[in-house]
């Protein structure tokens, strides 16, 4: 399915495709990276996959022999099951440093895995891919961000209510999932989930205890959106704290979930250290939460959290496309100053803070936090404030701050 839709990683593979000797193209399982490397126009090339038993003994037994190819570019599909051929690549292009030698995918962060020894720095050029992006899906270009720092908001002529909001975050970006009817959308997430953590977590990490893993990613589910606890998630499922940090970072490895680190720029003294968690799919959250859509519209909790986590793999996505340098940040402090998203652009330090209403009315009280954050701690950087709803108008509400419907995301 995902080969209707023009990712917004390939523009960035084709240019670094002509400078990098080895391009490595990370995601979740299933999320559209074999699909974007083959669309590259690379010449000729040639593709093997170390999901292939026989394939994948061929490169363990004799990685150089494995790499010799007679296209212009060779592809190989998910390198973490193998990751000592990365010293065999190294060989490879430091004898011939031609750019575009090799296309790599891997289903899991390559260098948090112990027996990945050679991390290929300075030749490899290394690009996220997310599942499918609201805006990919429409067609739209990643250009919500730049916009936002500009103050230029394109209206969108599909408004975004709450109901249409949810609808999308449920069926979230996994290519295959997106075409299928809800309930067997749900049914392909759950299985999706535990093909990952019965085959691929057992070869990243060595987990003993399958079904603590398995209430942990319901658990984690639950908590995307929010603040990482891990005090609070160990009693509850009665894991200790150093198996429950090996686990969730096993989770990051997988790409099942992802935190942001919350903005400490600032001599503040009452400024929060804590990480938020996310699920790296609101669909994928929600069939493992066994959420209802209709129950879900009617609960202010549950609806909020699920429009987070859906918001949060849509900026991260443009971020990710972007041709400018951005981090995403969250702020939280003490006294309970908080903004959902902060987003800071490297050249000159400006801040974008984003906050998420569910809600169609929008008021002053929307914007306190991030007037506050303007005036106590931007200081003489930039900041722009933006509160997405669910309503149609754009309205600037003071120097600076902004309602924008959700629909401007994917104004393009």
């Amino acid at each position: 399915m995902d080969q209707f839709y023009e990712r917004w990683q390939l523009n960035n593979l084709r240019s670094a495709l002509k400078t990098r000797r080895v391009l490595l193209i990370t995601g979740a399982r299933q999320c559209g990276k074999t699909t974007l490397a083959k669309q590259l126009n690379v010449g000729s090339k040639n593709y093997r996959t170390l999901d292939d038993i026989a394939i994948r003994r061929l490169a363990e037994i004799d990685p150089n022999s494995f790499l010799n190819h007679s296209g212009d570019t060779l592809i190989i599909d998910e390198i973490q099951r193998v990751p000592e051929l990365l010293s065999a690549i190294k060989m490879v292009v430091d004898n011939n440093t031609k750019p575009g030698q090799f296309v790599l995918t891997g289903s899991a962060d390559i260098s948090s895995i112990p027996s990945a020894k050679e991390s290929l720095a300075g030749r490899i050029r290394k690009l996220r891919l997310r599942t499918l992006s609201e805006g990919e899906i429409l067609n739209s270009k990643p250009t919500f961000i730049q916009q936002a720092f500009e103050q230029k908001f394109l209206q969108n002529s599909i408004n975004y209510t709450r109901g249409k909001v949810i609808e999308s975050a449920f069926r979230g970006g996994y290519p295959e999932a997106v075409k299928l009817e809800p309930y067997e959308r749900t049914i392909w997430h759950r299985d999706y989930l535990n093909a990952l953590l019965d085959k691929d977590l057992q070869q990243i990490a060595k987990i003993h205890r399958l079904n603590a893993m398995k209430d942990l990613v319901n658990t984690l589910a639950a908590w995307s959106g929010k603040f990482m606890d891990i005090s609070a998630i160990s009693s509850g499922l009665s894991i200790s704290r150093p198996t429950l940090e090996s686990y969730i970072n096993a989770l990051e490895t997988l790409y099942v979930i992802e935190t942001i680190h919350p903005w400490t720029h600032t001599d503040y003294a009452r400024v929060g250290k804590q990480k938020k968690v996310f699920m790296n799919d609101s669909g994928l959250m929600a069939s493992t939460l066994r959420w209802n859509i209709d129950q879900v519209q009617l609960d202010a909790d549950r609806s909020g959290k699920l429009i987070e986590t859906f918001v949060f793999n849509e900026i991260a996505s443009q971020i990710d496309a972007s041709n400018e340098e951005y981090t995403l940040y969250h702020y939280r402090d003490r006294e309970q100053h908080e903004i959902d998203f902060l987003i800071e652009r490297a050249d000159d330090l400006a801040l974008l803070g984003i906050e998420i209403k569910a809600g169609s009315a929008i008021s002053q009280n929307d914007f306190k936090h991030l007037r506050w954050f303007k005036e106590n701690l931007a200081k003489d950087r930039t900041f722009i404030g933006i509160t997405l709803y669910t309503g149609e108008l754009i309205g600037e509400i003071g120097k600076g701050l902004w309602a924008i419907p959700f629909s401007a995301l994917w104004s393009s």
